[in-house]
């Protein structure tokens, strides 16, 4: 057994196992915690693999955004975990369908290659070897010349989305005294200073 055979199983191993304490654990913390280490295992096999793109992808976006996020909402929000997993039981045929759905989509892809071993030489764009491109550069050069205008399209609706969100979730309320720059900027020592005139024995 070679050393990127045991690095393989190594991590294959450690992600399955952090797979199944991610839904096996019953404080939510540990399993955002064992989904972390999950993820970093996924991207070990994706370094194996040669795709340092994809590894790094899966560190900064998934371990470094969703799940730190995930992890820090579990721990602020005071939420009753008992109280949900009361009604686990009624999801589990639905779960069990899309279960079933995605195993029969591996068979289908893992039987395919293996029934017919010509399908992978019918590819369109075949992936270059890491020695003549790298990862990286490879998807660059698929993203930026034959998808280019997917790849805008795709930024556009992101954007269109992002501006959605902060247009529905922004409120303007009333009572609520704001900082007026141009009204600051625009006063004058008559405008700013009010002389009152108080009488002798009365008050403001």
């Amino acid at each position: 057994m070679g050393l990127q055979a045991l690095f393989f199983y190594l991590f294959a191993f450690v992600a399955v196992a952090s797979a199944f304490m991610v839904i096996s654990a019953k404080n939510p913390v540990h399993s955002v915690l064992f989904l972390i280490v999950t993820f970093f295992n996924a991207a070990g096999l994706f370094l194996l693999l040669g795709a340092e793109f994809l590894a790094m992808i899966l560190l900064v976006v998934y371990v470094g955004a969703v799940a730190v996020l995930f992890l820090f909402v579990v721990m602020m929000l005071d939420i009753d975990f008992t109280e949900l997993r009361a009604g686990v039981l009624e999801y589990a045929p639905i779960g069990g369908l899309i279960g079933l759905v995605l195993a029969a989509e591996l068979i289908v892809v893992v039987g395919g290659s293996v029934i017919s071993p010509e399908v992978a030489k019918t590819v369109a764009m075949p992936i270059p070897a890491i020695t003549e491109r790298t990862n990286t550069a490879a998807l660059g050069d698929v993203l930026y010349t034959n998808y280019v205008y997917f790849f805008q399209i795709a930024g556009l609706v992101l954007l269109v989305a992002m501006i959605g969100a902060i247009v529905l979730t922004l409120r303007h309320r009333t009572n609520i005294k704001r900082q007026n720059i141009p009204r600051q900027v625009a006063r004058t020592p008559a405008t700013a200073v009010e002389v009152v005139t108080v009488k002798p024995g009365q008050g403001l």
